[in-house]
C-alpha cells in the first residue's frame, strides 16, 4: 500500500508502521521535511531521494508534498482489542461503529475525529463498506496510524458484544432523542450510518436508543463524518473533558 503527503507519512513513521520504502523529493530543505527525514533515518527506514517527476508518477492522488511511502497493508484489530485499550487507559469504553460508510473521504475524516477525541476504536463491517486504503490514510491526516480499527463480519454481533460488556449503544438517527438532552456519560458506542440510507433498521433495533442532532435549516441530515464529530464531542463535553481551542496560533481552554 502506498501513502503520500507529509502528515500521513510522518505519522506512519512516528507510530512505528512498517515502511518498506520511502521516496523523498530531492532538494527539500524546510524544517518540516527535515524532521520527517530525520525520523525515518533514526528508525532505519530506507530512503530514496528522487526528482519530483518520479514522485508524481508514484503518486495516486497527485498531492504527495514530496513524500511517498510504501507500507505493509493496514492491520485491523479485534473488537476485544478496543475494549482492552480502554481498560489499559482506565477509561470507560468509547467506540464508533460505522454502518456501511462507503466513501473513503468520510472514513478518513471519521478516523481523524476519533483520534482527536480519544475514541478507543472504530468498528467497520467487512462487506459493503470502504476499507482503510491509501485515500483513507491521506484524508485522516495520519490519524489512521493511531486509531484501532476492527473489521467485523456482522455489525449487529459487534453491538451485542459491546452490550455484554456494559457499553450503551446509541444510533445517530434523525428520529432519535435530542442529543443534548441524553445522558452520554460512561461507556458509550455510537452507530453512524452510511451515505444515503443511514443506520439500517435491524441495526437500529439492536441499539439501546437513538440520538438526533437538532437541525435549524431545511436540510435534515448531515454528512456521516460531520455527524460523527458532533456526537463524539458532545460526549466529551458531558464527560467534562477540557478541549483546548487554537485560535490564530494561540491555544485557549
Amino acid at each position: 500500500m502506498k501513502i503520500e503527503g507529509r502528515n500521513a507519512v510522518g505519522e506512519a513513521i512516528r507510530s512505528g508502521k512498517t515502511i518498506d520504502r520511502l521516496l523523498v523529493q530531492k532538494g527539500l530543505k524546510d524544517a518540516a521535511a527535515n524532521r520527517i527525514i530525520d525520523d525515518a533515518k533514526s528508525r532505519g527506514i530506507k530512503i530514496f531521494f528522487r526528482e519530483k517527476e518520479a514522485l508524481d508518477r508514484e503518486s495516486a492522488q497527485g498531492r504527495h508534498q514530496g513524500f511517498v511511502a510504501e507500507i505493509t497493508d493496514f492491520v485491523y484489530c479485534e473488537l476485544s482489542d478496543i475494549l482492552a485499550r480502554a481498560e489499559q487507559k482506565g477509561e470507560p469504553p468509547f467506540v464508533l461503529i460505522l454502518d456501511g460508510v462507503e466513501d473513503p473521504h468520510n472514513l478518513g475524516s471519521i478516523l481523524r475525529v476519533a483520534e482527536c477525541a480519544g475514541v478507543h476504536g472504530v468498528v467497520i463491517p467487512r462487506h459493503r463498506s470502504v476499507s482503510v486504503n491509501e485515500t483513507v490514510i491521506k484524508v485522516s491526516a495520519g490519524a489512521a496510524s493511531h486509531v484501532l480499527v476492527s473489521k467485523v463480519t456482522n455489525v449487529n454481533d459487534a453491538i451485542d458484544e459491546l452490550k455484554e460488556n456494559n457499553v450503551w449503544v446509541y444510533a445517530a438517527d434523525m428520529d432519535g432523542d435530542d442529543l443534548y438532552k441524553t445522558d452520554l456519560t460512561g461507556a458509550i458506542a455510537f452507530v453512524v450510518g452510511g451515505e444515503g440510507q443511514g443506520v439500517k433498521r435491524l441495526t437500529r433495533s439492536k441499539c439501546d436508543g437513538a440520538v438526533k442532532i437538532p437541525m435549524r435549516g431545511k436540510v435534515n441530515s448531515l454528512n456521516a463524518s460531520v455527524a460523527a464529530g458532533v456526537v463524539t464531542f458532545e460526549k466529551l463535553r458531558q464527560d467534562g473533558v477540557e478541549i483546548p481551542v487554537t485560535v490564530s496560533g494561540v491555544t485557549k481552554k
